[in-house]
């Protein structure tokens, strides 16, 4: 199904997105080249969600974490959803 396809494709993009921007977090110097900005623009409010619930741990910040398995989530809830209602 192609709307399946397309919701696969754009959460593995989205992930892509969120793994460069924890990559990136580490490599301050980078924050000024425009993919970067790009890439913070579109995955930083979702981070930031879980930032505000999850403190971190001293130098670790568990909420990544938490955002990609919430993502994870959604994607399958989506899928669902979408298998359920072209029954």
């Amino acid at each position: 199904m192609f709307l399946l396809k397309a919701v696969d494709l754009f959460f593995q993009i989205y992930l892509i997105m969120l793994f460069i921007r924890i990559l990136m977090s580490w490599l301050p110097e980078l924050n000024e080249k425009k993919w970067v900005q790009f890439i913070a623009f579109y995955t930083d409010p979702y981070l930031n969600l879980f930032r505000k619930i999850i403190p971190p741990l001293g130098m670790f910040d568990l909420s990544p974490i938490f955002a990609i398995l919430a993502l994870g989530l959604i994607e399958h809830g989506i899928k669902y959803l979408i298998l359920l209602f072209l029954r």
